[in-house]
Order: C-alpha cells, then sequence, then structure tokens
C-alpha cells in the first residue's frame, strides 16, 4: 500500500520525480512569502542551508494544516557562493549577472525535503551539491540565454542541469536528484521507514 503524498511546490521537475519513482502525488502549492521568512533568518548566522530547511518546514507546515491527516512534503532549494544566497532572476538580464558570477567557481546547491502530518515535522534532511561552472565569456553567456530563454528564469542558479545548462559545467560533485530540486533517495528511505510506501 503506497500513501497518496501531497507536494507542497509548483515544481513540475519534483513532481515528475516522485511519480517516476513509483509514488502517488497530489500538487497543492504552499503560499507562502519567501522573502519574509528569509528576512527574518537575517543576522541570526543561519546558513544557506539552513535557510532551505526553514522555507521547506514553512511550506509542509503550512499545507499540513489545510489538509488534515496527509501526508505533506515541502521542498525548498537555495544556491549560495562563498556565502552569498542567490534568488530566482526575476529578468534576462538578472540571469545574465547570476551566470558571470558562477562563471569559474564553484557554488552550492541545497536542496530541503520536509515531511509533516498534522502540522507536526516527522523528517527533515538537506542535500547539498557543489557544482563548479567553467569560465564563460560574456558572448557565450548572451548566446546561450537566448537559445534557452525564459527557462533560464524558472531555476535559482539561471540554468538547468537536466537541458542546455549542462554545458555550463566542467565538474559537478551529488547527487543528480539533489541537483534538481530534491533529495530522492533520502526521501524514499523515510517513507519506507514510516511505511508510508511498499519496502
Amino acid at each position: 500500500m503506497t500513501e497518496t503524498l501531497i507536494l507542497a511546490s509548483s515544481s513540475p521537475f519534483r513532481k515528475a520525480m516522485l511519480e517516476n519513482a513509483g509514488l502517488a502525488v497530489e500538487v497543492f502549492p504552499a503560499s507562502i512569502d519567501e522573502r519574509a521568512v528569509e528576512l527574518a533568518l537575517e543576522g541570526t548566522g543561519s546558513t544557506a542551508e539552513d535557510v532551505a530547511l526553514v522555507l521547506a518546514e514553512a511550506k509542509a507546515l503550512r499545507v499540513s494544516e489545510q489538509h488534515p491527516g496527509a501526508l505533506v512534503l515541502g521542498c525548498d532549494q537555495t544556491l549560495s557562493l562563498a556565502g552569498e544566497l542567490f534568488h530566482k532572476p526575476a529578468d534576462m538580464e538578472g540571469a545574465r549577472r547570476h551566470l558571470l558570477a558562477l562563471s569559474g567557481k564553484t557554488h552550492q546547491l541545497n536542496s530541503a525535503a520536509v515531511l509533516a502530518r498534522d502540522g507536526v515535522v516527522s523528517w527533515r534532511h538537506v542535500g547539498v551539491a557543489s557544482l563548479t561552472m567553467r569560465k564563460l565569456s560574456p558572448a557565450f553567456i548572451g548566446r546561450h540565454l537566448a537559445r534557452v530563454g525564459n527557462r533560464a528564469l524558472s531555476s535559482v542558479g539561471a540554468y538547468q542541469i537536466e537541458g542546455e545548462g549542462i554545458q555550463l559545467f566542467e565538474k559537478i560533485e551529488g547527487d543528480h536528484f539533489t541537483i534538481v530540486g530534491l533529495p530522492l533517495l533520502e526521501l524514499l528511505a523515510a517513507l519506507r521507514k514510516m511505511d508510508a510506501i511498499d519496502g
């Protein structure tokens, strides 16, 4: 018996990962003010991993309170470079600035997942991956963004590793699922442990 999991995220990539793994999924995106949550954490010494975890937990708890008895998965991903937190670019100029900043450097993707039921957290995890972008010329960045278009605005790093964005990198250390936005292997292990899926 597989319990239906409520995904508190509108990410089509996360939904596809869960369904491809054989899970029954319903989607109910959480409506929280992410920037307000981040602002509340400023000056507390919170790391990029902490921010991802707090946001994922806020989403899981919000949706679990709206769906009594249901098992809810909240997720969030942050990108950090030398201690600086990046957000999804608002426009193509923002995407260009992101790629210029990441060019030739190693950044971290922190993918947090939290399970909650009836407003109580039962499991939390942050998967971390390190990605080294090759040195990119401003001209190449312009051509790349022209090819991928608005897809560059849908992720925090202005790239999709599962698409043409893979060409931007020279080295990747970490789990593929974590990079796409969900520490899937750890989540599946947790679901088996709580008998939510067949194990």
